[in-house]
């Protein structure tokens, strides 16, 4: 094979490829006039769906930056038996099939389940199934960040009289920042477009739990016009999603920036 075919072959194949995954993001805004999808935007579907989803993603990224972050350093940084499973363990909801993520909570949360609770068909029911399913995502990217930290500026704020949580405030966190913005920025993403888990453990009722991605599957077969406004809107936020990704990671903290921000603290 000569090197002009091999070539033409991959640059075929490429456009292909950029063909596939680009027509049918394309086509959600071509299907019917732009005037059209975002008329349907003030749906009262529509609103509700938004309003839901919007508190419900926030809360659920709030509990998993809360208590993600300190369990992301803490696997990081410390090395212990069992680690490895703990891992485990918390990366598994990332293949667990959502389905099977949110009959999980079901029969955890039920009433019928193992703490019987009335959590189940509540929007505290969608946020656990956005934090459950989004959460890993975070973990697993804020331990790859913290473990990147240079150990040596973590141990020369210790040697400056920096105590642990003065260390993980000032010296580890801005560090890892970068890391920590893009597991969120896929976390929000991830929790944001959660369906299965959510329509398993919290149903789908409009001004309660009904999300974005619910109130598609509901308006499927009632109003096409709808359910292409919607999948437009989650296009467009997902699209400035990775774009804040990737000017995130455009941006780094130097270790002399972050020395600074103890140093004057500790020379009194």
């Amino acid at each position: 094979m000569s090197r002009a075919v091999f070539l033409l072959g991959t640059f075929a194949a490429a456009l292909a490829v950029l063909a596939f995954l680009v027509l049918p993001v394309v086509a959600i805004f071509t299907h019917v006039a732009p005037g059209t999808l975002v008329s349907q935007l003030s749906n009262p579907v529509v609103v509700d769906a938004l309003v839901v989803s919007a508190k419900t993603t926030v809360y659920a990224q709030a509990l998993v930056l809360a208590l993600g972050t300190p369990a992301a350093y803490l696997l990081a940084t410390r090395r212990f038996r069992g680690r490895a499973l703990v891992v485990t363990a918390v990366e598994l909801p990332l293949v667990l099939p959502p389905a099977v993520a949110g009959i999980g909570l079901l029969v955890a949360f039920g009433r019928m389940g193992v703490l019987h609770t009335s959590i189940p068909f509540t929007q505290t029911a969608v946020v656990l199934a956005v934090a459950f399913v989004s959460g890993p995502l975070y973990v697993r990217a804020a331990i790859a960040a913290f473990e990147a930290v240079d150990p040596q500026l973590v141990d020369a704020a210790r040697t400056l009289g920096a105590g642990p949580a003065r260390r993980f405030f000032r010296v580890a966190l801005p560090l890892a920042r970068n890391g920590l913005l893009a597991g969120e920025a896929l976390a929000f993403a991830r929790g944001l477009g959660e369906f299965g888990a959510t329509i398993m453990f919290a149903g789908s009722l409009q001004r309660v739990t009904q999300t974005l991605p619910l109130a598609i599957y509901a308006e499927f077969d009632v109003d096409f016009d709808v359910t292409l406004a919607i999948s437009g809107l989650l296009v467009v936020v997902s699209a400035v999603l990775l774009i804040a990704l990737k000017l995130a990671a455009s941006w780094t903290l130097s270790p002399q920036t972050s020395a600074r921000r103890f140093a004057p603290s500790t020379s009194s």
